[in-house]
Parts: structure tokens; sequence; C-alpha cells
């Protein structure tokens, strides 16, 4: 394969790894913008819908259009419950405390990391894709169901940018997050907003599990690299900012699947943290970050 087929694969490739990435990240950006918590356990949420994922379309069998339609309702649904069970439990008694939710969070990590061992497994299970459906290119055909993913991908972020900047719900977010004690003096409920904002960011990580689920394997350890390159992201784009994770996740993205096609991943994930490390010096609010006054 020549130089062009080859850069269109990466470019594709890329382009799959960042509407994926960009709605993980953005469910990181979220919670980190509105309350101030920087979640660990956040892949172990993606790993939870993936895992989630499988045993719907398993347990549901026939069609796998029908079972995966279904896991991607039900299962970003229950990883909100979990999330919102853990906010009410953890997160709140801690009055939301920097240091200590890093903590509390950890804990959540490995208490669902050996709960979805103990009962799904040490295994790397496939879910069968919705369709098989492959588009003819100029030099290969290539997975229709891949191309699917960005363009959910981009459904889901405009729905999240209409919401967060065209509706009261929005409002009371960009509210609670700019001054809690002035939202509060307001008659804002924060602590209903912190708990949606937690359940949300969680469910946006779901949903991208169930996405990439089809293309991938679901296994218990899969929440390292989303978690990882969630943070990467929103230290580039700059935490809270919706525009932001998307351009960071679209920089990253194409990056690495251009530099590991033509380069190797080794080198793909060092221009990554490198990136992180210029961006931490340069401009430490990231690319659209607002600097702390």
């Amino acid at each position: 394969m020549a130089f062009f087929p080859h850069l269109l694969l990466a470019t594709l490739e890329g382009l799959v790894t960042s509407a994926v990435l960009a709605l993980t990240a953005l469910g990181l950006s979220l919670v980190f913008g509105v309350m101030r918590v920087v979640n660990v356990a956040h892949g172990e949420f993606f790993m939870l819908g993936a895992v989630l994922a499988w045993a719907i379309t398993t347990a549901l069998g026939g069609h796998p259009a029908i079972g995966f339609l279904l896991a991607l309702v039900v299962s970003p649904l229950i990883v909100g419950t979990v999330a919102l069970v853990a906010e009410r439990l953890v997160l709140r008694r801690l009055n939301y405390n920097p240091e200590a939710t890093i903590v509390a969070t950890i804990g959540m990590l490995y208490i669902i990391q050996q709960a979805a061992l103990t009962l799904y497994g040490p295994d790397a299970r496939p879910v069968e894709p919705p369709f098989s459906y492959r588009i003819l290119l100029p030099w290969f055909g290539y997975s229709g169901y891949k191309l699917s993913i960005v363009a959910a991908s981009i459904l889901l972020l405009l729905a999240t940018w209409f919401v967060l900047t065209r509706t009261k719900i929005g409002l009371i977010m960009r509210a609670t997050q700019y001054d809690r004690e002035t939202a509060q003096a307001f008659g804002i409920p924060v602590d209903r907003v912190y708990a949606g904002v937690f359940a949300l960011g969680a469910m946006l990580a779901a949903v991208a599990a169930v996405l990439v689920v089809p293309i991938s394997q679901a296994h218990y350890l899969m929440g390292l690299d989303p978690l990882l390159l969630s943070f990467i992201v929103v230290i580039i784009g700059g935490l809270g900012s919706l525009r932001g994770t998307v351009v960071a996740a679209v920089l990253i993205g194409l990056s690495d699947g251009i530099i590991s096609v033509f380069f190797s991943p080794t080198l793909a994930k060092m221009i990554a943290t490198l990136l992180v490390a210029l961006v931490l010096v340069f401009r430490p609010q990231g690319l659209f970050g607002t600097a702390a006054r």
C-alpha cells in the first residue's frame, strides 16, 4: 500500500479514536469544571459501560442491532446510577474536598475494578457490531460501523453543547461552576447539580465505551488507557472547556493514529506526553481554558 492509502487509513482510525476520546474526556472535563473534583475512577465507569454492554447483548441474543441499541440506552443509565450513588454516599460526605475526593475516587476505581473481575471474570470478550457494512474507498474498504461512531460522537457533542449553552439546565451548571456560594444564595440546589454532573460525566464515558466495544473487547482492565488519554486531552484543551476538549481530542486522536501507522504507538504516546508538558509550562490553563484570577 502506497503513502496516500496509508495516510487515509491512519486518518480514519485517528478520527474514530478522537470521537471516542472526545466523549470520554468531556465527561471528565465536566466533572472537574463544575465540581472541581478530579475523578480518578472515570476510566472504570468507561470499563463498566463496556462490560454491561457485553452482558446485555449476550443475555438478549437475537439480531445484534437490537441488543446493541438496548445496551446503548441501558448501560449508561446503570453507570449513571452507580455514579449517582457514589456521589451521594462518598463525595458529598467529603464536602467535595479536592484532596479527599482524589483518594476517594481511587478507592472507587479499585472497588469497581474488583467487582468487575469477580462478576465478569478476567477474560476479554467481544461484542458483535450492530451491522457490518463496509464503505468502498478508492484504495480499500472501510468499516461503516467505525464511521458511525464518529457520526454518533458528533451528534452527542452537539447535543451537549446545546444543553450547556442554550438551556436553563446549562445556565445553572455554569453558574454553579463560576461561584458555588453565590449560586446557593440565589436558591440553586448545588448538591443536586453536582450529583447530576457526576452522573452525566460517567454516562458520557459509558456511551463512549458502548460505541467502541464492538471494535475492541470488554475487559476489566480496559479503563486505564481512556483515563490517561482523557487527562491528557483535558489538560491540553483546558479544564471545563467543551471546545478545548474537542480540539485536543482530535489533535491527540489523529496524531496517535497517524504516528502509530507510520512510526510506532510508543512514539505517539511520547509526543502526547511532550505536548502536555509544553502546555503545562507555557499555558497552564490549557489551550482554551481560562486563567484563574
